[in-house]
């Protein structure tokens, strides 16, 4: 595969979604929301709906992050199944969840309805199937929890209605959806503003004071708000609680055309480890549709040395089930933060004052959670109870979840080891062009790009966030942190929190020699360069 193909979604291609300008004053309002995602901007959509003033404060663009690179499944058949989440919430948290995604899935159709949205939203079934070599493992259990959870319809069938693949028996999920989310998206972030709602592009929010009004920074620019939505993904404000209780995690995506007919419409999911997922485009083509196909997914930083096998892989999975798929025409990946107990982080954030609120924990069906986000905040920063509130409340312990928490959280220590192990190259001159490594220059690590044109970058490898080392993904040319799931550019600028700074620049290597001089200096003139040193750095001051 030629791994210098650049990585880009499906959705951008076909929605261009103009960009907000940069918040340029200082500006007082009721509601600021970090993040203009779904998440986000469903928020901001039903703050401003219920009149309440709202500002809205995304670092790039519009649906630029996450939201973009989704393969866009609105599903309440969840990655963990109904079984693992009655073990850990019980029945009565099962039969919540199975509720809010179905809840959140008609949210979305009423706002699609009411709005006008041309977005290629459809009602259709999901199908649920096991591996090939373990045809219908595990189904009846999950059936039968599905059912106690209280989705109506679910049933085992023989198959899934996929020609030229036997998928063994499947569960049938009816009246699942999918649409295109930056469609969605664009018409969602114009009904905001038609409601009074503002929205600023390019306007990363460096720090967060909790407080009445909460204080939000944007560079030299102050927003002051009776609340704070953090609706980015994986939160920056939260340094560590929770994310003892998630992690990051990549999972790729490919596109390619087959043609219409050949594939009956439909959302399909396997629990191969690991999983993958597909569905139709229907797009605007008159003899092809769109076949999306994702999952491979790994943890954030911690991949093979070649990231595009993933890729691969995805694609042979691909055409050993729909053969009439023609040549992949998109790749991209996104990240996916999965919690310890299966289920989204929706509410205040704990540590934080009453009025500091979070989104994160997508565990895979980021549409349907940010929905669900927006259907709850709003009542609890007017400060009304909501009966989904205590299942996703971010402060939660479930002890059901205590040995995925001390898996997860074993797994990321064991990160920090890397700071005693040799780098990924010994000298500047192993990395190619468009490549990076991370070295080690005496006791530290330098995480080292070099530019197309052979122009060398060197910054410090140590992840602003808690300190694990990055490591190099020559799949999305970027750093990425295998502790927590930070990622940046080549350059150092931040792509995924928590880290909420770039990586700083590499320190100068020492000059040995002249320490030497310096050493061998009269007596006198050492005491003169120690008073002029200290008032050097009283002047800086």
């Amino acid at each position: 595969m030629d791994t210098e193909r650049k990585l880009v979604p499906l959705w951008p291609a076909d929605a261009r979604i103009a960009r907000r300008g940069p918040l340029d004053a200082d500006v007082s309002t009721e509601v600021c929301v970090v993040g203009a995602g779904i998440a986000g901007l469903t928020i901001a959509y039903r703050l401003a709906r219920a009149g309440t003033r709202v500002v809205v404060l995304e670092a790039g663009s519009i649906g630029g992050g996450e939201t973009e690179r989704t393969t866009a499944h609105l599903a309440l058949a969840l990655d963990d199944g109904y079984l693992e989440l009655e073990r850990i919430h019980g029945e009565d948290g099962a039969r919540l969840a199975a509720a809010s995604h179905a809840a959140a899935i008609d949210e979305i159709e009423r706002i699609v309805d009411e709005e006008g949205i041309e977005c290629g939203f459809e009602r259709l079934d999901g199908y649920l199937f096991a591996p090939p070599e373990s045809p219908g493992e595990g189904l009846d259990e999950e059936l039968a929890a599905s059912r106690r959870a209280g989705i109506v319809g679910v049933a085992r069938v023989e198959r899934a209605p996929l020609e030229g693949f036997d998928t063994g028996p499947a569960l049938r999920y009816p009246r699942q959806a999918q649409f295109h989310p930056l469609l969605y998206l664009a018409a969602l972030a114009k009904a905001v503003e038609r409601l009074g709602g503002r929205i600023h592009g390019d306007s990363r929010v460096t720090e967060v004071k909790e407080g009445s009004p909460a204080r939000i920074r944007v560079g030299k620019r102050v927003v002051t708000a009776g609340a704070v939505v953090i609706a980015t993904n994986t939160p920056f404000n939260d340094r560590l609680v929770i994310h003892t209780k998630q992690a990051s995690y990549r999972t790729y995506a490919i596109a390619a055309p087959i043609p219409r007919g050949s594939i009956a419409p439909g959302l399909y999911w396997d629990t191969e480890h690991p999983y993958h997922y597909a569905r139709l485009e229907p797009g605007s083509a008159r003899t092809t549709a769109t076949l999306i196909i994702g999952g491979e997914d790994h943890k954030t930083g911690q991949m093979e040395q070649d990231p595009y096998r993933r890729f691969a892989r995805l694609e042979r999975w691909s055409r050993s089930r729909f053969a009439a798929m023609g040549p992949v025409s998109y790749r991209w990946s996104g990240q996916v933060v999965g919690t310890v107990d299966g289920l989204a982080f929706i509410g205040r954030n704990p540590g934080d004052g009453p009025n500091v609120y979070i989104s994160t924990g997508d565990c895979g069906h980021g549409m349907t959670y940010g929905t669900i986000a927006g259907l709850m905040l709003p009542d609890l920063i007017a400060g009304k109870h909501h009966p989904w509130e205590a299942l996703y409340e971010p402060g939660r312990v479930r002890t059901g979840a205590a040995k995925r928490w001390a898996r997860e959280n074993l797994n990321a220590a064991a990160q920090y080891v890397r700071h005693v192990l040799p780098g990924g190259a010994s000298s500047p001159d192993q990395i190619a062009p468009g490549s990076g490594a991370v070295l080690r220059r005496g006791l530290s690590k330098v995480a080292i790009y070099r530019e197309p044109d052979g122009t060398l970058r060197e910054l410090s490898a140590v992840c602003p966030h808690l300190g694990s080392l990055v490591c190099w993904n020559s799949a999305e040319k970027s750093w990425d942190c295998p502790a927590h799931g930070s990622r940046f550019a080549p350059d150092g600028r931040v792509l995924n929190g928590p880290a909420n700074v770039g990586l700083a620049p590499a320190a100068a290597p020492k000059r040995r020699n002249a320490r030497r001089r310096r050493t061998a200096a009269p007596v006198r003139g050492r005491k003169a360069a120690r008073r002029g040193g200290r008032r050097g750095i009283n002047a800086a001051r």
